[in-house]
């Protein structure tokens, strides 16, 4: 199976904003235009950009993403020109709208994925999510990727919203002939923190009863499953992505963060400066990978407390995981 992003130790991955433009206006979109500006980043800039990250990093894997990737008109040459710097693989996440006719404009050979987001077994639950037409748009995509020939690997955004239909995802899968399937956690970031008296964050028994279990079964479909463990139980030890990953999360405005968790404040680690990549000063997130608490993830404690419980002497019943350190299931 081709390789795609890698959410473990000791991995290198690149994401590269190319534009926060999106079509849609999805309610746990991360995207802060506050924080991350609302440019399209030219060809030239996006190519001396994966230029100077694949000296920085070395055998990453670069991943394409906005905003909407595909309304950049000139995505398919980022890939190509990717290609050509051999980047390890070359993913491009998308909505599945796939504008500018880009499934005519680069070739399977070209690309390791297409990555879509879908939130949901049924359009009644992604739409309610993503907006109308979405569920039929998306599902669309995939089918004409996969006759083009592409590999196709599926995004779903687990909340309170959807977790009911995460163990329907199999047989849609399989129906779609998605090859990965990665289920992420909401974050508390970009719009979900205008949403945030909806309640989307999933609770500890919820996720541990259901995730891990759904993420099994559609493993035994055939499909290679990533998920995160979120909540530690007694015994695990907490690894921060920080410490022991290499992940840059590049914005069109310059900003490079190292954790997704802290993108909507300005404490990135790094920033694009005349093509270089500048270390920011103290305090930023850098400084806070390096503390250890009870409660597993820092900035989780930080910015998202609200899915932590304590016992009468003050003690976390629980720590939060690294939402970039994942499990993976495969049965082939």
């Amino acid at each position: 199976m081709k390789k795609t992003v890698s959410f473990s130790r000791d991995a290198a991955n690149v994401f590269l904003h190319i534009t926060t433009r999106c079509n849609l206006n999805c309610r746990h979109c991360y995207i802060n235009t506050l924080q991350h500006g609302n440019e399209t980043l030219s060809l030239d800039v996006a190519e001396r950009w994966l230029k100077l990250f694949r000296r920085r990093v070395g055998n990453a894997n670069l991943v394409l993403l906005g905003g909407e990737p595909t309304l950049h008109p000139q995505l398919a040459d980022i890939v190509k020109t990717a290609g050509k710097l051999a980047y390890k693989s070359v993913t491009i996440d998308t909505n599945g709208y796939l504008f500018h006719d880009i499934l005519t404009k680069i070739k399977p050979a070209d690309l390791d994925y297409f990555s879509f987001s879908l939130d949901g077994a049924t359009a009644a639950t992604n739409d309610e999510i993503r907006g109308s037409g979405t569920f039929e748009a998306c599902t669309k995509g995939i089918r004409k990727a996969r006759t083009a020939g592409f590999d196709v690997s599926v995004i779903f955004t687990v909340s309170r919203a959807n977790i009911h239909e995460l163990q329907l995802m199999g047989p849609l899968l399989q129906a779609l002939q998605v090859k990965r399937f990665f289920i992420q956690v909401i974050g508390i970031r970009g719009r979900s923190v205008t949403h945030r008296s909806d309640e989307l964050q999933v609770g500890k028994n919820e996720w541990t009863e259901t995730v891990p279990a759904a993420a099994e079964g559609i493993a035994r479909l055939g499909l290679a499953v990533t998920f995160p463990k979120v909540f530690l139980t007694a015994g695990d030890t907490f690894e921060c992505a920080g410490r022991v990953a290499e992940n840059y999360f590049i914005f069109p405005n310059g900003r490079v963060y190292r954790c997704p968790l802290c993108e909507d404040y300005p404490i990135h680690s790094l920033e694009i400066a005349e093509d270089r990549l500048i270390e920011k000063a103290p305090i930023n997130e850098k400084d806070l990978f390096q503390l250890n608490i009870l409660e597993g993830c820092v900035m989780n404690k930080l910015i998202q407390p609200d899915n932590l419980c304590y016992c009468s002497d003050g003690k976390p019943e629980y720590g939060i995981a690294c939402c970039l350190l994942k499990e993976e299931i495969s049965h082939d």
